[in-house]
């Protein structure tokens, strides 16, 4: 049977600090996103782009920056990923900011809630986002889904799908870590988020990384990746707004996307960060379609199982 995938765009920077990532879901079509998944065998529809409120580009209020408007955007984007869900098809979310992250993984949450089937969340950033309003240091909420999903932020979007919190944090494995805020820390630690940050990467490899972060996956387990592009060394993807140098090279990120792969279990996705603005001739969002390519299936030769 073909997989039956969905494109969801979502092109907004309203949680961000920087513009330009509303740009990011066309980028991804002009890098041929869809061709590259049909001549892997999916069936895609793409859904076009959500509509919400416009960037206010307003200074934070109570450490939220542009609360009401980010609000709306997830909420849209939370119906988009639950229909596809519901329609036995694979969203993929187009970012936009990481604040939607929000939306999509409280769908998805609900969805499994509903279908009996545990989750499992892998985070693939160069930030934790485990930021509250006590704790922000800039209000922008790109950097808080991750609290926001475990029950720790503003009612409308820890209320958003519908069961407080959204998510446990033992569901959540963070990889490629290498900028978390000094409150963030010890928030973090306090939750007993698991991250396996840019030095375990660099001590034990990407395979063992890998290896514990899909353990224990099971045909009764949802996998859905959020994957920020700023996951990737800049050298790599420098069209992200902000960049955190020493990331995954692009041969530990295509690893981490075949083993994935390989474990069959992946159920939805999210492509967030994007920047058009500050990419080089659409490198960024060509080599995002490359990974995306081997997270369904890509690979140079034919794998025993």
């Amino acid at each position: 049977m073909p997989r039956l995938v969905s494109l969801i765009g979502a092109p907004t920077d309203v949680g961000a600090g920087a513009r330009g990532v509303s740009m990011g879901p066309e980028a991804l079509r002009v890098a041929n996103l869809q061709p590259v998944l049909e001549r892997l065998g999916c069936q895609v529809l793409d859904r076009g782009n959500l509509n919400g409120p416009p960037n206010p580009w307003q200074a934070p209020v109570d450490g939220y920056r542009h609360l009401s408007e980010v609000v709306a955007w997830n909420r849209e984007v939370h119906a988009a990923v639950y229909h596809e869900l519901q329609g036995g098809r694979l969203p993929i979310l187009l970012g936009g900011d990481h604040c939607l992250g929000i939306g999509s993984i409280s769908a998805v949450a609900r969805h499994c809630r509903e279908q009996g089937k545990k989750l499992r969340v892998l985070w693939l950033d160069a930030h934790a986002d485990f930021n509250t309003s006590l704790i922000t240091p800039s209000g922008n909420i790109h950097g808080m889904p991750v609290a926001c999903l475990c029950g720790h932020g503003p009612a409308p979007l820890v209320e958003l799908g519908g069961h407080v919190p959204a998510i446990q944090p033992s569901w959540v494995r963070q990889i490629g870590i290498r900028s978390v805020d000094e409150g963030e820390k010890r928030f973090v630690h306090e939750m007993g988020l698991e991250v396996f940050d840019m030095r375990y990467i660099d001590e034990m490899g990407m395979r063992h990384t890998m290896e514990l972060a899909i353990a224990m996956l099971d045909a009764h387990t949802h996998l859905h990746v959020s994957f920020d592009v700023d996951f990737l060394d800049p050298d790599v993807a420098p069209g992200v707004g902000t960049t955190v140098r020493g990331g995954p090279t692009y041969r530990e990120a295509q690893l981490c996307m075949e083993m994935i792969a390989d474990s069959g279990r992946l159920g939805s996705l999210d492509v967030m960060e994007l920047n058009p603005a500050l990419d080089v001739r659409n490198q960024t969002a060509e080599v995002a379609v490359e990974l995306i390519a081997s997270l369904f299936g890509k690979s140079t030769l034919m794998r025993r199982g």
